[in-house]
C-alpha cells in the first residue's frame, strides 16, 4: 500500500524533479496487476476535475450510467451495492476494481495506444518481482495474499474520496486524519487539496491545509470527516452512495 501510494507521489512528480528517477523508484509492479504507466496514464485523465466521477470520462469512477446499472442482473447489483460499504469496499473491492480494470484495457487495447505499451513494459517487469518472491522463503500464494491486503488498504482512502456533487471542486473529501492510515497514504487523505495542488508533494499537504481549513472546508460544500475512525464508524457495513450516479444527465452528444 506504501509503495502505491508512492508511485502516486511520481505520478505528479515527486521525490525528484526528475521523470526517469521517479519512474525508476516507482516502476516495479509489486501489486502484480496494474503497470505503473498505466496508473499514471488513467490518474493523470482523472485529475482533470471537471470530469470527477463520470461514469465515463472519469476512469477512477466508482458511479456507474444509471441506463447500464438498470440492465445488469440482479447478483452483480447486489455485489456491486456491498462493495459500496466500507467492508465490502475491502473485502471484494480489488477483486471489482482489478476486474472492471481489466475489462476496460481489453476494450481500449485497440482504440489506445497508451494500453499496449503500458503491458508491453508491465510484463518484463513482473519478472523480477516473481523472481525475487520465489528466491525467498515466502511462498508466491502469500505473497498474492499480502498484495491483496495492500489494495484493500488503498482502498479505505478511495472509498469515499470523491461524491458526486454539481461543482466539481466540492467532489474530492477531507479526512482530517494524522494518524498510520494518514501517514500510509502520504497525506491524500487530504484530497480536495491534492486535487486543488496536485504540485505539492504529500509533506506540505498538511501545513497548506491548516493554513487554510476553513476556505477548503468551504469550497468542497463541507465534505469534511475528522478521522478515518469516524468512517469506519458511519460506513463499515453502511452504503454511502448509490452505485447509478445520482445526478447523471447523459453523455453529451
Amino acid at each position: 500500500a506504501l509503495h502505491a501510494s508512492l508511485q502516486h507521489e511520481a505520478t505528479h512528480g515527486h521525490p525528484f524533479s526528475g521523470r526517469r528517477w521517479n519512474t525508476a523508484v516507482a516502476f516495479l509492479p509489486l501489486t502484480l496487476v496494474v503497470p505503473y504507466f498505466r496508473f499514471r496514464d488513467t490518474h493523470l485523465d482523472h485529475h482533470r476535475n471537471s470530469h470527477l466521477t463520470d461514469p465515463y470520462d472519469d476512469p477512477e469512477s466508482n458511479f456507474l450510467d444509471p441506463e447500464r446499472w438498470a440492465r445488469l442482473p440482479r447478483a452483480a447489483r447486489g455485489f456491486l451495492a456491498i462493495n459500496n460499504t466500507l467492508a465490502g469496499r475491502i473485502l471484494v473491492g480489488p477483486l471489482i476494481g482489478t476486474t472492471m480494470f481489466l475489462v476496460s484495457e481489453i476494450r481500449n487495447l485497440r482504440r489506445d495506444p497508451r494500453v499496449v505499451r503500458g503491458w508491453l513494459w508491465h510484463v518484463p517487469m513482473l519478472v523480477p518481482v516473481l523472481a525475487w518472491v520465489i528466491w525467498t522463503p515466502m511462498p508466491l500464494w502469500a505473497y498474492c495474499v499480502s498484495a491483496y491486503v495492500g489494495l484493500s488498504l488503498l482502498r479505505i482512502r478511495t472509498f469515499l474520496e470523491h461524491r458526486a456533487h454539481a461543482q466539481s471542486r466540492a467532489r474530492s473529501v477531507i479526512i482530517e486524519d494524522r494518524g498510520p492510515l494518514a501517514l500510509l497514504f502520504l497525506n491524500n487523505n487530504l484530497h480536495v487539496v491534492h486535487h486543488m495542488h496536485p504540485q505539492v508533494p504529500w509533506y506540505r499537504l498538511p501545513g497548506l491545509y491548516r493554513r487554510d481549513a476553513a476556505r477548503f472546508s468551504r469550497l468542497n460544500d463541507g465534505y469534511v470527516y475528522r478521522s478515518y475512525g469516524e468512517v469506519f464508524r458511519r460506513y463499515l457495513f453502511r452504503r454511502k452512495d448509490p452505485v447509478p450516479h445520482p445526478l447523471w444527465r447523459g453523455r453529451a452528444g
